[in-house]
């Protein structure tokens, strides 16, 4: 999409190098002041985020928000005792009270003895973008206009859509800075844009919702607004007249969009927290075979648009291309400075979370998945939270298809997936080529070869 103000997208790109510089300069004068009152280290976190969401129901307006946020965050070490506090103030009192609050607390907490900086050598020197700066220069009349549109197309393209939840455009610029008493400076900028979709069909005991969204650092990137509304009143249609299956073990192909929630129960269970207070079911898994030996997993930080790419990680330390699955056998944990110092081992520069995971695929599309499969369950919706990440216990309401002969057959609804975790990890027979691309999780459909499906029982 052509930015519509072309001069005010060239002034959005100096402006924003120019607030860069502002809470660059900002962080220095904190950690100056914290140095000042006796901190042996310091880091400070600044950002600042702006954006304009809007939501129309049944072609009237529900909301416009415009939002405009900051954040300060200064962290002190006093030796290895620790002490954080933050504002949303730039006058000098707040700022000034913000870091002596910051020390108040650090003097009065116990030593830990992970506490600390990460190391200075690993902090980040190759200092890079990765095309994710893209303001839309967007306001909300267009915006309006433009969920309104994607809103009817929903309701215009199939008869059977009688109600909507409704239709949303949303975007959103965001530019921060970290600083840390080490010497090392970051900034960071990037934009993030959306178009949504929720549409009912049918009326009711026998209606049914579903939608469908894009999301993208450029608008260039997002799926045309009838696009996206078109596909959420043929995905909301496709539902009606839902059956019940027998409760029974079955093959679960989970679609792209739900095979990225097993990918981060993965990585709920193999992150540092969860280790260091043994509350997963994967402690002391590195080193082990997990998954089959055709699967594997690697963290990409450097993707141009990638959601989640980045040079540094929350601490400074400098990102780099790693496996985390090779060979199905799980090469490391994912952990910040504290969380590796707490188990005896390494940072992988993974403070504030992973960057970007992709998923190796092992088959074609979903189409040529469900002809593999041949009789069994498409998941193409998950509810509710009944996963116990210390027992890998894995228990979730679903809603799909019913597959027979490597064709869906009608959709099904009220029933339960349920399995081990770690059983099903080891059970997985294919990942598909069909990446649905709205997240830093680039996965394709996966196929998991047996699991519990509890639908009618014998007595129904």
């Amino acid at each position: 999409m052509v930015p519509q103000n072309l001069p005010a997208y060239a002034a959005s790109l100096g402006d924003s190098h120019a607030r860069l510089d502002a809470l660059a300069g900002l962080s220095q004068r904190l950690l100056e002041s914290a140095r000042a009152r006796g901190a042996t280290q310091a880091e400070v976190s600044c950002s600042e985020e702006s954006g304009l969401n809007v939501n129309v129901r049944m072609g009237e307006v529900e909301t416009v928000e415009s939002t405009r946020d900051r954040g300060i965050s200064v962290t002190v070490y006093f030796g290895q005792r620790k002490g954080s506090a933050s504002t949303a103030d730039l006058r000098e009192e707040s700022l000034d009270a913000t870091v002596e609050q910051a020390c108040a607390i650090a003097r009065h907490t116990e030593d830990d003895a992970a506490a600390g900086l990460a190391e200075a050598n690993l902090m980040a020197t190759d200092l890079r973008e990765f095309d994710s700066w893209h303001p839309w220069i967007i306001d909300a009349d267009r915006a309006l206009d433009l969920a309104l549109a994607c809103e009817q197309a929903g309701r215009d393209s199939d008869r059977r859509i009688e109600n909507s939840d409704g239709a949303s455009v949303g975007t959103g610029e965001s530019i921060s800075v970290y600083a840390n008493s080490h010497g090392f400076i970051g900034r960071e900028r990037s934009t993030q844009h959306s178009i949504g979709c929720a549409l009912i069909a049918g009326r009711g005991d026998a209606m049914q919702r579903d939608g469908w969204y894009s999301i993208g650092l450029s608008a260039d990137d997002l799926e045309s607004a009838t696009t996206i509304g078109r596909k959420a009143a043929e995905r909301a249609a496709s539902r009606l007249a839902p059956r019940q299956i027998p409760t029974g073990d079955y093959p679960v192909l989970y679609s792209a969009e739900m095979a990225r929630s097993l990918i981060g129960h993965l990585l709920g269970a193999v992150s540092g927290g969860a280790l260091y207070r043994r509350a997963s079911f994967l402690v002391d898994s590195a080193g082990q075979q997990l998954f089959p030996e055709w699967f594997g997993i690697e963290e990409l930080p450097f993707l141009p648009r990638g959601f989640r790419s980045a040079s540094f990680d929350a601490e400074g330390v400098a990102t780099r291309e790693s496996p985390l699955v090779t060979g199905g056998v799980l090469q490391r944990y994912v952990l910040g400075s504290y969380s590796a110092r707490k188990l005896g081992l390494s940072t992988t520069a993974n403070a504030g979370g992973v960057h970007n995971l992709q998923v190796a695929a092992n088959a074609g599309d979903q189409e040529s998945l469900l002809r593999g499969m041949g009789r069994g369950l498409l998941v193409t919706e998950l509810m509710g939270q009944g996963v116990n990440n210390v027992t890998g216990d894995y228990s979730r309401g679903a809603g799909g298809f019913w597959v027979e002969n490597g064709q869906i057959q009608y959709p099904v609804d009220g029933i339960t997936v349920a399995g081990n975790l770690k059983s099903m990890f080891a059970a997985i027979e294919a990942v598909g080529t069909d990446v649905d691309p709205r997240s830093h999780v680039r996965t394709g459909s996966i196929l998991i070869g047996r699991m519990t499906v509890a639908g009618e029982s014998e007595s129904e």
